[in-house]
């Protein structure tokens, strides 16, 4: 509100000297105001899109200071530049694609402000990359899956099962309330999904099971509590770094390598898409806005299909 509540003159003569001065936690301030203001989802927005663009503009920022580049006289030889550094120093090119698009954001924050006239990054070469996304980050195995669920705790099952069964995203998994569970017709009401968009997802029988076991055994809120905060929360948890401590520790107890959360969904969307073969359903379970999202990161999941058929030759 301060930044977008000034007059023209004001607001490029405060985001000309952010820049100038290299002011990270005013170009920070500027590029979130812009995001809220101008951006696609405005005032809708994740907290997770403004997290990581904040790193990526700070880690841009640095390379400028370090290389000598002006904020506000930039070229799109010292940006392709920037590409090159960040794959030279191992980056992928889809990160390369996610820090390119935070810098991005903070030029389009500057133009928005008047302090700039171009968008060095406008005909960037970002190379692709050319691995399949479940050749690089597979799923777990249905074996991996069902040995860590035999070894998991009631709350951990029940992480467990939203993540491998209902497809869910950890912050949505997270964010779910005993009100958006609905056992009996085995549905779950995402409220919290990427974009804030609303979905529902459908239970597998045994993600239903222990659902219903693990409210049973949840503790029951007291009546004013419940006036205070009518939804109540199914994890004792809510941050993803306490998450992953908990799970590291089962799937370490099972003997079975975390990989982290997405490996979880990517084994529901690729058993799913191998079960009912309709790739625009299974786009649906996984929330994704776009089939092709689906096709790219799920599909063609059997690499090695054709190992029997080789095993004589």
């Amino acid at each position: 509100m301060e930044w977008s509540s000034l007059h023209d003159q004001e607001l490029r003569r405060r985001a000309v000297k952010a820049a100038a001065e290299r002011d990270v936690a005013g170009l920070l301030e500027l590029s979130k105001a812009y995001l809220v203001h101008r951006g696609q989802n405005s005032l809708h927005t994740s907290p997770h899109t403004f997290k990581a663009y904040s790193i990526g503009i700070k880690q841009f920022l640095e390379y400028a200071g370090t290389n000598g580049i002006s904020l506000l006289r930039p070229t799109q030889r010292e940006m392709q530049q920037y590409v090159a550094y960040l794959l030279h120093i191992g980056r992928t090119p889809a990160t390369v694609q996610l820090k390119v698009m935070a810098a991005t954001s903070l030029y389009r924050a500057l133009s928005w402000a008047g302090a700039v006239d171009t968008d060095p990054f406008a005909d960037i070469i970002i190379p692709k990359d050319l691995t399949p996304g479940l050749v690089k980050r597979p799923p777990y195995t249905q074996d991996e899956v069902d040995t860590v669920i035999e070894k998991a705790g009631l709350q951990d099952r029940v992480l467990i099962l939203l993540l491998c069964h209902a497809a869910l995203r950890i912050s949505e998994a997270l964010t779910l309330t005993w009100d958006d569970i609905d056992v009996e017709r085995r549905r779950i009401h995402i409220r919290q999904g990427k974009g804030r968009k609303w979905r529902v997802v459908a239970m597998s029988t045994s993600m239903a099971r222990a659902l219903k076991a693990f409210q049973k055994a949840a503790p029951e809120t007291p009546a004013d509590a419940r006036r205070t905060t009518p939804s109540r929360a199914i994890f004792s948890y809510s941050h993803t770094t306490t998450a992953r401590y908990h799970l590291k520790k089962v799937f370490e107890a099972a003997g079975v390598k975390f990989r982290g959360f997405h490996p979880g969904r990517k084994f529901a969307g690729t058993r799913l898409l191998r079960q009912v073969k309709d790739i625009a359903r299974v786009a649906e379970h996984l929330g994704h806005a776009s089939v092709e999202t689906t096709r790219k990161g799920y599909a063609n999941y059997d690499i090695d299909d054709l190992k029997n058929e080789l095993s004589h030759w």
